[in-house]
This record gives C-alpha cells, structure tokens and sequence, in this order.
C-alpha cells in the first residue's frame, strides 16, 4: 500500500515558489523494500496525465546545478522546476533511488536500477493519476537508471530524456576507459559515503569521514580494502573496490544497469533524446546510444553535443576557455533547460512527428582569442545541425607522427622512434578534460595546458606538459586555411616497453598563437584517451607486454567538434598517464589495487610512417 513514510499520503499544497499539489508516496518493489518518492499534480484535481519520472541519488527535493538556469535561479528549487513541468500539462514524479534520500534498501551504485526503475514506472502507470504514459528524463546518474530500466522493455516506458549518461557500457565509458579506472568514482564514493543515511545517523562515522583527507590519500595510490578514505563507510568502499578489482571486461560488467549494449533491442521503442557535452565523460555512451536506438527503433532518436562541462549547459564557459554567446542552451536551444525538455516531450508524447534535426553540435572555435573580463580566452563557437554523426560532410583523414615533432598528412621523416621513460611516482598531472565529480582533486573543462596552484600533480612544476621528457608533441605548422575536426580521434601507434605493462595516452589540442593577451600562447586541450596496453588486443583476455616487443595499439579519444582557425596549430601529445583522471599503471602487470610496486617503462613510439592518428575534417589541411 503506497503512502507518505509518516503515513499521511494525502495531497497537499506544493509550497512555494511551486503550485500543484505534491503527494509523498512509498512505492513498493519486487524485493518488498519501499522507494520514497514525491508526486507533483496539477490543482485542483490531479486526474490522468502523462508523467515524467525523475530517479536520483542526490535527494529528491535538493536543488541541483544540472537542472539548470531558471528564471532568476541558478539552480532552481525542484518545486519551480515541476511547476513548470504541471503547468505543461504533466504529472512529475521525483524518486529517492534505494538507500539515499528517504528510501529504503542498501545503496549498490548503478546495480539495483533497472529493477527498480522497472517496478516504479509499472507502479506509476497503474495509479488514477497516470493516464498509462510515463516518460523518463534526468541527468548522470538520473539518465543511467534511465538505460538500466529500458533494459527489461518495461512496457509503460514511453519516452526517454537522457542527460550526461546512460551506460551504453560502463566498462568503456563512465567507469573505465581503454581499460584504466576513471578515479572520479573515488571522489564520488567520498562525496556520497558522508551524505550517506547511515552516515547521517552515526556522529562517529561522520566524524572520521570529516577528518580524511581525499587529497592525501591520491598521493598513496592504490588503496586496498579497509585501508582507504572509505573505510569508515563500508558499503561504499565495497562496491568501489567491486569497480576498481575487476579490470577485465567480463561477467561483472555485463550486468543490469552498466550494460545497455546487451540489452538494446529489448529497449521499448520510443522516442529518445541524448544529450553530452565536449567536456563530459559520457560523449561516447550518448553517440552509442542515439546510433543503436536510432538505428534499431522505428522511433526517432535524437542527440545534442554542447560545448560544456558535466550538466552545464546555463554556463558559456568550461574550464579557463569562454564560448561565446551561442554557447549555452538558454536563449539558444529554448528559453530555458526546463522549456527545452517539455517542448520536447510535447513533440514526442503528441500524435505529430518533431521535425527537429538529429543532431545538434555546437562546433568550438572561431572567437577572437583575447582574454575576456573574467579572465578567460574567447574562443567561441556556434551550433550545427546534421542528420548523422560524425556529419555527413566529415572524412577521415591520417596524419602521421614524425620524429622532428612535426604532424602532417604524409610521412615527413624515415622510419624511426621517440622513447621516453614513465616513471609511476611521477605522473602527467591531468589538467581538465572530460572530467565531473572529480573534486576537490580534479576540475573538467579546457585550459591552457600547463600546471598552475589549481593542478593536483605529484610533482612541483609548472612548465608546460610539452615540457615533460615523458610527453610526446607533434604538432602541425601554423594553418593557412581554417580546419574543422568533428568525430573521434583514433591514434594508431607502433609501440614498444620494457615493462610488462603500461598505458598509452592521446590528446589532441588546438595551439593559439602568442598574443598581447597570451604572449606564450594558449595550448586549449579538447578530448584525451587511454588503453592500458595489457587490454590492447581483448578487454576480456589481457595479457603481458613482452619487453622490447612491437605492438601496434589503438587509442581513441571521445569525440569532439572543433574550428581550428588560420595560424593555430593541431597538436596530438603522447604520454603514458594522465593522473588523477586515471590510475597509474605501475608497469609490474599486476593487479591495480594490490600492487604495491613500481616500475619504471621505458616506452617506444614508432614514427615515420608507422603511427598515425585519424581525425573527421570537413576543411582540408594542407600537408
């Protein structure tokens, strides 16, 4: 029987600056545990509508960033967002996920939402207040339990708004890439162990999680079971040690709720929208999604690339680097995040097909390069339609890696190699990227790269990455056309080490040219990928490095879009780290949280005709 969790389950009168009606009801699940969840209606009698059903971890009736600009808020309360939502013609309801908020069960991150977020929307489709529609919309990890629930083809699904996430598969993108642990799960855990219910209650856990310092413990990677910052919490620890301990791709990370590619074609066939950003993690999880249900649905799918951070899309800026006035979706996609999502729900909940394009992109690049009143470069930007992505006018084209650092369209030197030592103690500190729920230790966005106070880095320098005897550089001559990439990047490297181990990393940055506002110029990174060379031939089967052996690798780096303008340069660096956004490889081949050595690699990279990296340009570049 659904109730408040005080036992009052009548409606009563949202407060402001809401209107409507709000309802707090339990909503019962198979294993007999009861989700809390508030139910928003339209006054004075909330009869059948469509609903849209939000799922968070983060409180139901917290004010979150990713919700958006609203009006004179930023963020906005929740009551104002679903008054917007009612006032549309909607129901809304907003769920504490099992273990946070108010709801009951032992929180497991992402293993117990497609089960879940299957019984809720089967739950509300059968209340007098839902006329059988129900739609899911959400952010991160608000649009992961959207792919979890979709899995099972839970059959009153009738749309999906999917925002920043929703695992296509988590091993690949959002909690591994090419093999290395995104550390953001650390963070995260942290972050989540101390708002935790349990945590809440316990004055002496809370106390001892208060007293750990994050920070410190990045410095003495890796941790192990009960000798972490987690410790005191450990249900959390337990799960993230889950995460971190099964490196190989396998049964663990086939399961409900981090792998949507298994389970796509039991997707219900409805209408989809996926949202990323060039400065998010899950730009790779919302192109696989959008093509594959595109793809295998007769309902449409669309997909909309901004030029953000994680969720930011009310904000011009990433990082050190402003886009211009396009920038944001406010004013440029719909009034605002909230008006965009019920047009769009409007659109595909009505008989009428949306003649909305497939897809959006806001390409980077093109703004005057000076120094603005808040201290960051103007780079600029505009968005652009396509029916495809990468668009249709885009074409792969190879540029090689040359031993004099230069990067062009043919080989420019004989066959040779560059090799650096990767030294595990030392790493190359991560200075932005597609990076979110990083802090306090590391920041997402574009900067200049070179390591300044806000740069968590085990060393003490501040000359620039290209600086480092561990970082390769190839860069092209200043351009004399503009160029624009759009699409992956995929480095096909020669390699060699003398460990039996180690990472190979890819970043690919667009160099300003010196100016009265950057006399040293501007190196502006746009994406970056890893593979952790044990991975380089199956995810499922690892296997050792021979010493001194050749390998050719692949490395790809999420997608992007991106005016490189006349005069600057394309730039592709070449490292074997990329910390703390990854966990370092120690070069001995064991395992990442037990090993407690550290080998220095000696790394090769092969040039001069034998490794590439192949961009989308829609512009030619001259050789």
């Amino acid at each position: 029987m659904a109730g408040s969790p005080d036992g009052d389950d009548t409606w009563q009168h949202v407060p402001e600056p809401g209107a409507g009606r709000r309802r707090v009801v339990l909503v019962p699940m198979r294993d007999g545990v009861d989700l809390v969840a508030d139910v928003y209606a339209a006054e004075p009698d909330p009869g059948p509508r469509p609903v849209l059903l939000e799922r968070t971890p983060y409180g139901r009736r917290k004010a979150r960033g990713s919700d958006g600009a609203l009006g004179s808020w930023n963020p906005p309360p929740p009551e104002a967002v679903c008054k917007r939502f009612v006032d549309r013609g909607y129901h809304v309801v907003r769920q504490d996920c099992r273990g946070r908020g108010d709801s009951g069960g032992e929180f497991v991150k992402y293993l117990n939402e497609a089960e879940d977020g299957y019984d809720t929307v089967e739950w509300i489709a059968a209340q007098p207040w839902c006329d059988g529609r129900v739609a899911t919309m959400g952010v991160s990890y608000a649009a992961h339990v959207q792919t979890a629930l979709a899995s099972l083809g839970t059959p009153h699904l009738s749309a999906m708004f999917l925002d920043s996430g929703g695992f296509a598969s988590a091993y690949e993108t959002g909690v591994r890439l090419g093999g290395a642990f995104e550390l953001k799960q650390a963070t995260w855990a942290f972050a989540r162990a101390k708002t935790s219910a349990a945590t809440l209650a316990d004055p002496v856990r809370h106390a001892a999680l208060e007293a750990e310092s994050i920070e410190e413990w990045f410095r003495h990677l890796p941790w192990r079971r009960g000798h972490s910052p987690l410790r005191h919490a450990p249900e959390y620890e337990g799960y993230l040690f889950d995460q971190w301990e099964h490196g190989r791709f396998g049964p663990y990370w086939r399961q409900l709720g981090i792998y949507g590619r298994g389970h796509f074609d039991r997707f219900p066939d409805v209408p989809s929208l996926h949202i990323s950003s060039w400065y998010d993690p899950y730009i790779r999880t919302a192109i696989e999604n959008f093509r594959e249900l595109g793809g295998r649905k007769t309902s449409p799918a669309y997909l909309v690339l901004g030029p953000w951070t994680h969720g930011k899309r009310s904000f011009a800026h990433a990082g050190d680097v402003d886009f211009g006035p396009e920038a944001t979706l406010d004013g440029n996609l719909a009034t605002d995040y909230a008006e965009f999502r019920a047009d769009w729900f409007d659109a595909h909940l009505a008989p009428a097909p949306s003649e909305d394009p497939a897809v959006r992109y806001f390409r980077m690049g093109g703004g005057p390069g000076g120094r603005n009143a808040d201290g960051r470069l103007e780079h600029g930007g505009g968005w652009l339609t396509s029916s495809t992505w990468p668009p249709e006018e885009a074409r792969a084209a190879e540029f090689f890696l040359n031993a004099d650092g230069s990067l062009t369209s043919r080989p420019r030197s004989p066959a040779g190699y560059l090799e650096y030592d990767h030294d595990p103690r030392d790493p190359v500190p991560t200075i932005g990227g597609q990076v979110t729920s990083g802090e306090p230790v590391i920041a997402g966005g574009a900067f200049d790269q070179r390591p300044d106070g806000r740069t968590f880095s085990l060393s003490e320098s501040r000359l620039p990455l290209d600086a480092r005897p561990d970082v390769l550089t190839f860069e092209t001559d200043p351009l004399d056309r503009d160029v624009t990439v759009a699409g992956p990047v995929v480095a096909r490297l020669a390699v060699s080490s003398t460990a039996a181990d180690t990472d190979f990393t890819v970043k690919l940055i667009d160099v300003h040219p010196p100016s009265a506002d950057y006399p040293g110029g501007f190196a502006m990174n746009l994406t970056d990928g890893i593979l952790r060379c044990r991975y380089r031939d199956s995810f499922e089967a690892p296997s050792p490095l021979e010493p001194g052996r050749v390998y050719d690798v692949t490395v790809t780096a999420p997608d992007t879009a991106n005016l490189f303008v006349r005069g600057h340069r394309i730039r592709v660096d070449i490292a074997s780290s990329n910390f703390p956004r990854f966990d370092v490889n120690s070069g001995t081949g064991g395992a990442e949280t037990a090993d407690r050595r550290h080998v220095v690699a000696t790394n090769r990279v092969l040039v001069g005709g034998r490794s590439t990296v192949t961009l989308h340009l829609i512009t030619e570049v001259a050789p």
